[in-house]
């Protein structure tokens, strides 16, 4: 999922390290989002926006993906 992640912690001047001790990860979960190989559980993604006052959109954007959805990979969607 493509983010506005790094973009937003190094405009409000904070490192992976302590941007994942205030949301309560890691620095490499940090890094992963930021990076695209891994995805925020909805209430990480909630704890992220509101530590820059915005909301979840304005950080994940959430555009069609070649990726499958979980839905659709339970589903057998092609």
């Amino acid at each position: 999922m493509k983010n506005r992640l790094k973009e937003l912690r190094e405009s409000h001047g904070l490192t992976q390290e302590q941007l994942g001790d205030i949301v309560g990860v890691s620095r490499q979960a940090i890094n992963a989002i930021e990076t695209e190989k891994f995805e925020p559980s909805i209430w990480l993604a909630y704890d992220i926006s509101n530590v820059f006052h915005c909301s979840i959109e304005e950080i994940f954007l959430f555009q069609e993906s070649e990726r499958k959805s979980r839905a659709q990979q339970s589903r057998g969607i092609i």
